[in-house]
């Protein structure tokens, strides 16, 4: 059983993939991810009042190192942490319904939180979201340089350019920066942490000589001098070279601009979409851009979608389990997330049919396949639709149920992975662990051994430890 879900997987046992090292005809290992914020509830407002969710302890330490344990142990190749730098403030003119429902608010700061996770583990790798839009790249190259070398490599940076005018006013400007300019700043971005990261130092630069009393050689460290229309960085870089020198690339990028941006730059790129149908198209794009206009193999850009499910030993009791989520909705928290891109629905009662409102019509059509028959479609529809996991595919239903429609999505939209959302913190993730990883495991869809110690996390992904291969960031190298 699943509910508000694609239609029932169909048999795809006659299709093979490209080999995960299991063989030539191996099917094709899924990438694992938590999806995760440093807030109560996330995409599921609301539910942090229920009597087993702890996602309200996000200033607990024990809560982010716990979690990174399960995850470890279920053998997650990442944990996923979003962020946003303002709050949503569109719903009834004001940021008081965010403020009230827990709407991604209060939200912590993600990078902070790595080091600890990283600490109890050996193998979790850690996504991080940062935006261009308002840090500085001479700042960001540092930080993220230090967590890759504290993480032995383990660390993927999530580049965005933020959405939320709330976000531009509270980094002092008086509204937010047009949708292309922000990418070109964040082109120019990209240009000067490559620099950094592959162009300052030469791979034998750090002696530590003890003999010459020399720490680095300093004809072996160089300026990069960038002087660009948004930057002006001499450098050098101030941390020698990472594992990973460059950290694995994340970008979610949704317009034209953005998925050109996505073709050039990620190493894996979050695509949204309710069905595989929707999702495909968009994948198949960014692969061919990558190809034919970057010259990209398009095998190294690992295609990632959300999902969220509820799981239980039986379709039953998964249903009834989702039903139980349904009581602790917050239906204006749903509402208000909505309102993360402008629209405010504040004015339209629950009953009221919003078909015909401009102002609904493409919320509408992101969430109409939930509700396909639907003739009409009223403010609380949306938000009923909306409360639990937000806009994406929400799979509810037994290990194999779920696995089944997994698995539809691997091979018609020809993804590679899961951005998992959690309903409840942590039971969402202890069920996945529990009953879903060793489902995926028996079809050979999780690896039943464990990765090595070794491996960056660019590694688990690619295949390859540094950027190469055409990636935008391989022309930086040192020569």
């Amino acid at each position: 059983m699943a509910s508000n879900a694609p239609t029932s997987p169909k048999n795809h046992a006659e299709k093979t993939h490209i080999s995960n090292g299991n063989g030539p005809k191996s099917k094709k290992r899924i990438i694992m991810q938590a999806f995760v914020m440093g807030c109560g509830g996330h995409m599921s407002i609301g539910q942090w009042r229920h009597p087993e969710d702890r996602s309200s302890q996000v200033t607990d330490l024990e809560h982010w190192t716990d979690i990174a344990k399960l995850l470890e142990r279920g053998r997650f190749d990442a944990l996923f942490l979003a962020d946003v730098l303002g709050t949503y403030d569109a719903y009834g003119g004001s940021a008081d319904s965010a403020v009230k429902t827990g709407t991604q608010f209060p939200v912590v700061e993600p990078l902070l939180l790595v080091p600890a996770m990283a600490a109890v583990t050996k193998r979790l790798g850690f996504g991080v979201t940062v935006s261009t839009t308002y840090e500085h790249p001479y700042q960001l190259a540092r930080r993220f340089s230090t967590l890759d070398h504290l993480t032995k490599g383990r660390v993927a940076w999530n580049v965005v350019t933020s959405y939320l005018e709330s976000a531009a006013k509270n980094m002092g400007l008086d509204t937010q920066v047009p949708h292309d300019e922000r990418y070109e700043i964040a082109e120019e971005f990209m240009d000067v942490v490559y620099a950094l990261w592959e162009s300052s130092w030469h791979p034998n630069a750090l002696l530590y000589d003890r003999t010459s009393s020399t720490v680095t050689r300093p004809d072996l460290v160089r300026k990069i001098d960038h002087a660009g229309k948004f930057f002006t960085v001499p450098g050098p870089h101030l941390v020698a070279p990472s594992p990973q020198r460059t950290p694995l690339i994340f970008q979610a990028g949704s317009s034209g601009t953005g998925l050109a941006f996505a073709a050039k730059h990620a190493e894996a790129v979050f695509v949204s979409g309710h069905s595989p149908e929707v999702v495909r198209p968009r994948a198949d794009v960014i692969r061919a851009t990558a190809r034919e206009k970057f010259g990209r193999d398009p095998s190294e850009i690992k295609i990632i979608v959300k999902v969220t499910t509820i799981i239980a030993d039986t379709d039953e009791l998964a249903q009834r389990k989702y039903e139980e989520h349904k009581k602790y909705a917050d239906h204006d928290g749903a509402l208000t997330l909505m309102g993360g891109s402008g629209i405010d629905l504040s004015p339209f009662p629950h009953d009221q049919d919003l078909s015909k409102e401009p102002i609904a019509k493409k919320l509408i059509a992101s969430y109409r396949w939930k509700h396909l028959e639907a003739q009409q479609w009223t403010t609380g529809m949306l938000a009923e639709f909306g409360s639990i996991g937000g806009n994406g595919p929400l799979f509810v239903g037994s290990p194999s149920t779920v696995a089944d429609h997994l698995e539809t999505w691997l091979d018609e939209a020809d993804v590679d992975g899961f951005n998992f959302a959690y309903v409840i913190w942590p039971g969402t993730y202890e069920d996945i662990v529990e009953l879903l990883v060793p489902e995926l495991e028996r079809r050979g869809r999780v690896s039943s051994s464990e990765v090595p110690e070794s491996l960056t996390l660019r590694e688990r992904f690619v295949g390859r430890q540094h950027v190469g291969n055409g990636h935008a960031g391989e022309k930086y190298r040192w020569t």
